[in-house]
């Protein structure tokens, strides 16, 4: 099937009221004023977010890109910690398995402190590393491996694809001296230190 062509699934998720009138208003640039809306929670409804940005609905993929696209500037997350697709008319439950976006491609400008990142999420979001759109670093459970993420806006992240954090690796320097020396990476004139190598965070 054609990535682009509705299914039954992408069909029924696509008929909630606010999410029809978004659909009307779609193709604009300017992003929905989410962190605007306050409308009343309306429960889960099977949306989920898979480890590898696959969004489901009742456990089936949706396998209209343009649609995720939309679900994407609509989501947003609470300081409850908790994702919620959000428009104007209802708040709906999100499962997120780990981040709601991936980091699948990225641009260097510059080197050194005055190295710029910029990455391409696998929605479409164009991030500029910086002090505003920090990258942390978490020690993976089970492997003890390192997973960047990047902020891409709100509280909402993306995390930094495998072949991604290899390029990073290549990219980061020592900085400082002694007890006080941080293995990072520069970007957008901001140092991100990579935790869980030994260096202080």
């Amino acid at each position: 099937m054609n990535a682009d062509t509705p299914d039954k699934t992408d069909d029924e998720v696509s008929s909630l009221p606010g999410i029809e009138a978004l659909i009307a208003e779609a193709g604009k640039d300017v992003l929905p004023p989410v962190d605007l809306w306050n409308p009343t929670y309306c429960g889960d409804i099977g949306l989920r977010i898979g480890r590898d940005g696959t969004w489901y609905y009742q456990d089936s993929p949706i396998g209209r890109k343009r649609l995720v696209r939309l679900f994407s500037t609509v989501l947003r997350r609470d300081e409850d910690g908790r994702h919620y697709l959000v428009t104007p008319a209802e708040k709906i439950g999100v499962e997120v398995e780990d981040a709601p976006f991936l980091a699948v491609e990225m641009h260097m400008d510059g080197k050194g402190a005055d190295q710029t990142l910029v990455f391409r999420t696998n929605v479409d979001d164009i991030v500029r590393c910086d002090g505003a759109h920090p990258m942390r670093f978490e020690i993976e459970n089970g492997s003890g491996g390192l997973k960047p993420y990047l902020l891409v806006r709100g509280r909402l992240e993306a995390l930094v694809t495998r072949p991604l954090y290899y390029d990073l690796v290549e990219l980061a320097v020592n900085e400082g001296a002694g007890a006080a020396a941080r293995f990072g990476v520069w970007s957008g004139g901001a140092f991100f230190p990579m935790a869980g190598r030994g260096e202080s965070s």
